[in-house]
């Protein structure tokens, strides 16, 4: 059974793209089958992947959310064996203004995903900065949800406004829905503030936090401007390490 993973934060900046793209990579190294879904209209999950855009302009998830195309018509492969990707762009903002007062709106992407023919091991679903339209979708849709949460001054701000969301469409709309995980993204070994932010959540959240963490790191950074995960562009170093780490502590912890 496909096992779906939501990676939200309506806060921006805190690792939410760099964690589904590397994390997607990753499993699929593991040789896991893995379907990395961009629901961000920057689509900077689609171009850090190194999808080409000149090839999903006219099929991708916005086509297939209204309807115009078939879900398995906008699945893509990658150049990582055992890794596809449902490509975004622009086009996905007008989900916000066109499903406002549709009924049953937040189901769509689930709807799309059970319709799935091809099996995957994890569906890993990259959100926007928002709690709007499509970050509820993709909550309804998923198993778990995993939120990044960066180790500077502001970390926990705003979180209780996500948390909050989740208990509701765990009592509304998706029963199953679990915090997976939380996982700490830019964490720097030389800063106190990393640490204090590290222990505070951990005393506050316990086993809730992934004990990967990921470091700042300047490759981790360079990466997406050269359209490849980190495991490609740079396997040896601590972020693509990092990332590994946390694929293998997700396979291992019964995800």
């Amino acid at each position: 059974m496909n096992k779906i993973i939501c990676i939200a934060n309506q806060k921006g900046g805190v690792g939410k793209t760099t964690t589904a793209i590397n994390l997607s990579a990753s499993l699929a190294a593991a040789e896991k089958k893995t379907l990395l879904i961009d629901g961000d209209s920057q689509g900077n999950s689609t171009s850090g992947i190194g999808a080409d855009r000149a090839s999903f302009q006219t099929a991708n998830l916005y086509h297939a959310m209204i309807g115009q195309v078939p879900f398995k018509d906008v699945i893509m492969k990658t150049a990582i064996p055992h890794l596809d990707v449902v490509p975004s762009n622009q086009d996905l903002i007008g989900i916000e203004v066109e499903f406002v007062g549709l009924d049953h709106k937040e189901t769509k992407l689930k709807n799309l995903l059970n319709s799935l023919d091809a099996d995957y091991d994890f569906i890993v679903i990259d959100c926007p900065p928002s709690l709007g339209v499509m970050t509820v979708n993709a909550l309804v849709a998923a198993d778990y949800l995993i939120v990044p949460l960066q180790c500077e001054y502001y970390a926990m701000e705003g979180l209780g406004y996500l948390l909050n969301t989740v208990k509701l469409v765990k009592a509304q709309l998706n029963p199953r829905l679990t915090l997976g995980g939380i996982l700490l993204t830019m964490f720097d070994q030389r800063n106190l503030l990393s640490h204090r932010v590290s222990d505070d959540v951990r005393q506050h959240f316990g086993d809730k936090v992934f004990k990967t963490v990921i470091p700042r790191n300047v490759r981790l950074s360079e990466c997406p401007s050269h359209g490849q995960p980190i495991i490609l562009y740079d396997i040896k170093s601590r972020g693509a390490v990092a990332y590994m780490e946390m694929a293998r502590e997700i396979i291992q912890g019964g995800f």
